[in-house]
């Protein structure tokens, strides 16, 4: 029934829309690289996406899998084991979000530059506080 919707991610109320907003996520980008690597522990991707707090790894991944991105593979072992592997349509993400880091790695310089010249031209208290990333909020 839901391939005769006409999907439009521009629409506010359309599904497509949430998918796209759960594709630009910062750590579903960074869950869905490490992943692109092959499949990883619970553990080893909280290593590998630095920051990222228990409770938002966790819901990242839930929500990861509720759109069938990732798979989750619990082995009745002791101590148990549950490994998260990429789907066919997260594996085909892995691409995409490759370039997206390629874009970063590349502009980044001219970013860093451009923040720094708005911050002084705007007068802002945070001139220079932006050298190493975003604003904090």
């Amino acid at each position: 029934m839901t391939e005769d919707l006409p999907f439009d991610p521009y629409s506010p109320n359309c599904p497509s829309r949430q998918l796209v907003d759960r594709i630009g996520d910062r750590w579903t980008i960074l869950v869905i690289g490490v992943l692109s690597e092959g499949p990883a522990r619970y553990t080893d991707l909280s290593t590998r996406v630095g920051g990222i707090s228990p409770r938002m790894l966790s819901q990242t991944l839930k929500a990861l899998e509720r759109d069938g991105l990732i798979e989750r593979r619990a082995y009745a072992e002791v101590p148990p084991r549950v490994v998260y592997s990429l789907t066919a349509a997260g594996a085909s993400l892995g691409p995409v979000l490759l370039s997206v880091e390629d874009w970063a790695r590349e502009h980044m310089p001219d970013v860093l530059g451009a923040r720094e010249r708005f911050d002084a031209s705007a007068g802002s208290p945070d001139a220079g506080r932006h050298q190493h990333g975003p604003r904090p909020m």
